[in-house]
């Protein structure tokens, strides 16, 4: 008791002495809380009602961490904590436009893209709102507290057993986080349908713990080989092989007259619905939505799936490694010339070399297109078409990839060579402004897609058209959740694949059977588009075209069964999920390690 009264009676008297240095630890150790509480503000949520306890907890560990780190390097309360308020409302900031731009979090991959953020950020909406103004409220509120509080005269040190002690229980920590099962363990994974709700400081973490492939299960090389010779191929049908293969994957095209909710005064894609003859068409369950085209490319051009993939990582950035299977060397070893064009910038997601590596023989971008006709701030469709016209007629065979670049977000940019024409309702206008630009974009895409047709309508040599748009436009959440008529939280599985759902179609100037309503995924229709063309099949390709019959549609978000079903992965049956594990032993063969005695069944020589 005595020794609690003196320890007592010591700090008061320290107190009373130096109260700067007691104010000084006090505004530091409320320094995380008042960051957290920032970022959540710019992460759009309420930190009082969206985040669980656990989530606050374990949130709250980090930013103590940052503020620690910081003041066992500086040495100075004052300098830390200001400096730590600093960061964090930056990292907010930036997760703030990316959430606003994309309708998801900062994920650890779109650091590594920075260049294709900075080359599309001139068509974004940079003003400030009211969750900015909000946050820097607090931050120059906070920062007032810190610079306030009475200046510490010189450095002050921990001591070395609690420096120690302090450096040993975050690394500790870490190791645990980034190196061990807990995660698992205690299934916390990325959220992804709404990306905010883990917190932005720990779900960005998490999927940091995610960033590597992992290996199936009872994953062997036996297993890969017994797979190999279940599934040899399928040969060429030389009779269908067209002359011209044509692959346009449309920016952020989506058709969203699929909510009914939409009501627009004028139908956008008049042409797009009524094509029939001699046509394939239906929905593609895009793997992403609001952005992410290289992951769609990756997908449509391997086989290969992200739900294999940690959450919003790009293949083309860390996975693709030379002599990948793909499509086009498929196409290449049956003579086709091969190309890819993408009417922007090089620099954008790494395509130069994951082109070359997916074995294309030519890639052009925005300089190879001459006096292009611009719709806002992009080339147009019309103008990227015009180039594959050109391309088709100099080679003698020709399988041609386009990534189109006019339909880019954000759709604040002006109406520079576009018509307002297509209103809609007062209720979605003020859930989000810039959805009619959107809109008038789908109308002019239309527009040069029915000239697409016509050209190859008139065209002697035998050509096949894939068209398909990567994801939906990223409009704000209030603009969905108007048309769903609920918040997004409360959707279905069902109605999440709504907002992934875009259209495709493959059409021929020549006979194909017709068929309507199709359902598939983008890692499938790589495989139709071989299969309606005559391609071979390889082995893998066999193994997909007979999961397509199981699954038509298999996406990070759910699945689309062959009887109509919209599952999450933990409803599936043991027969879905067996084929599915197959899916994931040969999807990480393929991408990571393909070895030589299985490399057959994934490439043609």
């Amino acid at each position: 008791m005595d020794t609690l009264y003196d320890t007592s009676r010591r700090l008061l008297r320290d107190l009373a002495e130096s109260p700067g240095k007691w104010a000084s630890r006090l505004v530091f150790l409320l320094g995380p809380w008042a960051c957290m509480w920032m970022v959540e503000i710019l992460n759009e949520n309420d930190v009082f009602k969206d985040l669980d306890d656990w989530q606050v907890l374990m949130n709250m560990i980090f930013y103590y961490f940052i503020f620690a780190a910081l003041r066992l390097l500086l040495g100075r309360n004052r300098r830390s904590a200001a400096l730590s308020a600093s960061l964090c409302f930056l990292f907010g900031l930036v997760n703030h436009y990316i959430l606003r731009f994309r309708g998801r979090i900062l994920f650890p991959a779109d650091i590594t893209g920075w260049r294709t953020a900075a080359n599309v950020a001139g068509g974004f909406d940079f003003s400030v709102d009211t969750y900015i103004t909000q946050a820097a409220i607090l931050l120059v509120a906070y920062l007032s507290l810190v610079f306030f509080c009475a200046p510490q005269k010189k450095r002050a040190k921990l001591g070395p057993l609690a420096s120690i002690a302090l450096w040993g229980s975050m690394i500790c920590y870490c190791y645990a986080f980034f190196c061990t099962g807990m995660l698992p363990a205690l299934d916390i994974y990325t959220q992804q349908w709404v990306t905010q709700r883990n917190g932005f400081l720990l779900n960005f973490s998490i999927a940091l713990r995610y960033s590597s492939v992992d290996k199936p299960a009872d994953y062997s090389k036996d297993t890969v080989l017994q797979l190999m010779e279940e599934y040899p191929g399928v040969p060429a049908e030389e009779d269908k092989k067209p002359v011209n293969i044509v692959v346009v994957m449309n920016e952020s095209f989506g058709d969203l007259t699929i909510f009914d909710g939409l009501n627009p005064s004028e139908d956008p894609t008049p042409f797009l619905h009524a094509l029939e003859e001699n046509t394939i068409k239906g929905w593609m369950y895009s793997s992403v939505t609001g952005g992410g085209t290289a992951t769609i490319e990756f997908e449509y051009l391997t086989g290969f799936t992200s739900l294999f993939q940690p959450p919003h990582t790009v293949a083309y950035q860390l996975y693709v490694e030379e002599g990948m299977p793909s499509l086009a060397a498929l196409a290449g070893s049956q003579g086709y010339s091969t190309t890819a064009f993408h009417p922007y910038k090089s620099s954008g997601w790494n395509r130069v070399l994951a082109y070359d590596y997916l074995d294309f023989d030519r890639q052009m971008y925005e300089e190879d297109v001459p006096s292009p006709y611009l719709i806002r701030n992009y080339i147009s469709d019309k103008s990227d078409y015009e180039m594959i016209y050109k391309s088709t007629q100099a080679e003698d065979s020709s399988f041609f990839f386009n990534v189109t670049m006019q339909n880019h977000s954000g759709y604040a940019q002006g109406w520079r060579n576009l018509e307002r024409t297509i209103e809609l309702p007062d209720r979605l206008k003020s859930a989000d402004r810039t959805a009619e630009q959107f809109l008038a974009l789908m109308k002019e895409s239309d527009k040069a897609l029915e000239e697409l047709i016509a050209y190859y309508s008139q065209c002697e040599e035998p050509t096949l058209v894939v068209f398909f748009g990567d994801h939906q436009p990223p409009l704000t959440n209030a603009f969905y959740e108007e048309l769903y008529g609920k918040k997004l939280s409360e959707r279905t599985t069902e109605e999440v694949l709504q907002q992934y759902a875009v259209p495709f179609f493959i059409w021929a100037n020549y006979d194909i059977e017709e068929r309507q309503d199709v359902v598939i995924s983008p890692n499938f229709l790589g495989v139709l588009t071989a299969q309606t063309a005559g391609l071979p099949l390889t082995g893998y390709m066999e193994f997909l075209s007979e999961l397509y019959e199981v699954m038509p549609a298999v996406t990070p978000v759910g699945f689309v069964t062959a009887d109509g079903q919209f599952l999450p992965k933990s409803e599936l049956n043991e027969e879905q999920k067996d084929w599915l594990w197959k899916y994931e032993v040969l999807n990480y063969c393929g991408m990571v390690d393909l070895f030589d005695e299985a490399r057959p069944m994934f490439c043609l020589d």
